[in-house]
């Protein structure tokens, strides 16, 4: 079976993106698909590179019981050849990753988060947490719970079309 490769992107990578990893995988993991599944996320701003996710997200996420292990990284052009889908978490983000994308076949491959929801569809971007209390960790991780689970949906309709 062939891996789909996904990445998700938001600004600094420290918060919305790096819990999106933990919660697709995780999501995966309990579907079965998990196996066919890569996923990784990266920041369009490089100032925390090396750096573990917010200590708040971190422990939002363990609530749920999602482990945030990853290390801030900036995305880069490469990344257009290495995921199939690169899926960005606000218009800010998805300019600057556009800008990033080499041709337009590649530019094809960026989505917005919200997308993907089902739950929440009057949603255009999920917020940044980062200058936020706890709500806004929780509010994160129901539209990314959210969004994760309509991205696995689009995988297995996609999978059944090839």
């Amino acid at each position: 079976m062939m891996k789909t490769r996904v990445l998700f992107v938001c600004l600094g990578n420290i918060c919305r993106s790096p819990a999106a990893e933990a919660v697709l995988r995780s999501l995966a993991e309990k579907s079965g698909v998990g196996v066919s599944l890569q996923v990784d996320s990266a920041g369009t701003y490089g100032g925390h590179a090396g750096d573990l996710p917010d200590a708040r997200m971190r422990i939002a996420a363990q609530r749920r019981g999602y482990s945030l292990t990853h290390h801030a990284r900036r995305i880069v052009e490469e990344d257009f050849d290495r995921f199939d889908m690169i899926v960005v978490m606000d218009e800010m983000n998805y300019e600057a990753v556009h800008r990033l994308a080499p041709s337009r076949v590649a530019a094809e491959k960026i989505f917005r988060m919200t997308e993907f929801c089902r739950r929440y569809p009057d949603r255009a971007y999920v917020p940044d947490p980062y200058y936020e209390g706890h709500e806004g960790f929780e509010l994160v991780l129901d539209l990314l719970e959210d969004g994760c689970a309509g991205i696995l949906e689009y995988l297995k309709k996609e999978r059944s079309d090839d």
